[in-house]
């Protein structure tokens, strides 16, 4: 996306910075604006809304196996993504491309897929971009209410994709034992549903 924008020129990517043979860290990209010279961190993450996690609307945001948050990984990006621009072991790598790091911006593309239990899928949340929200999730106590509907689980690497129907569906009795497989494994696996009127809708399973 960023190659085929007229305004904007990728000086670098993945750049590993390095400590002698141990790496210290990456930069996600260095890119070029109009002239300007921006770090560009791009994170894509896949959140759930738990209220009984934090005290706060950005708190309760966690990951699908409950590993990571959003306030981990903004926390880890202002303590040390941001700052490793400015670290002497990076120096070297800017020298190459002529830049110097007090002339560089910084700046963060946050994408996110986010879902909020079902109670909370028409309501508007006040911290977060709403157009985010893809979907609601369910605990595997409550993996009943699917009985009516077809079930696909996608491969990690296709959640990104928003559900279609030119998939290979599964009944509920088969969807289930694709399902309890992955929590079996405290897994959260990702669904796609289509329900009898054949609305097609994502959602998460949680193992907790």
């Amino acid at each position: 996306q960023l190659k085929l924008d007229k305004d904007i020129k990728v000086l670098a990517e993945n750049i590993q910075i390095k400590d002698v043979n141990r790496t210290i860290g990456e930069l996600d990209c260095l890119i070029e604006k109009n002239n300007i010279p921006i770090h560009l961190e791009i994170i894509y993450k896949f959140y759930l809304y738990d209220e009984s996690v934090g005290y706060s609307e950005l708190e309760h945001w966690i990951g699908p196996n409950r590993k990571d948050s959003l306030i981990e990984k903004i926390t880890k990006l202002k303590s040390k993504q941001q700052p490793l621009l400015f670290k002497p072991e990076t120096k070297h790598v800017l020298d190459k491309l002529w830049l110097n790091s007090t002339d560089i911006q910084q700046q963060v593309l946050f994408k996110a897929q986010l879902f909020v239990p079902y109670h909370l899928l028409n309501n508007t949340l006040r911290l977060i971009n709403n157009n985010c929200i893809s979907g609601y999730y369910i605990n595997f106590k409550a993996i009943d209410t699917l009985q009516n509907h077809q079930i696909y689980v996608p491969e990690k690497l296709d959640w990104l994709i928003q559900p279609h129907a030119d998939v290979n569906w599964l009944n509920y009795q088969e969807g289930h034992g694709v399902i309890m497989a992955f929590l079996n494994q405290e897994k959260s696996p990702l669904c796609w549903i289509k329900s009898t009127d054949n609305t097609l809708q994502k959602i998460f399973i949680v193992w907790w």
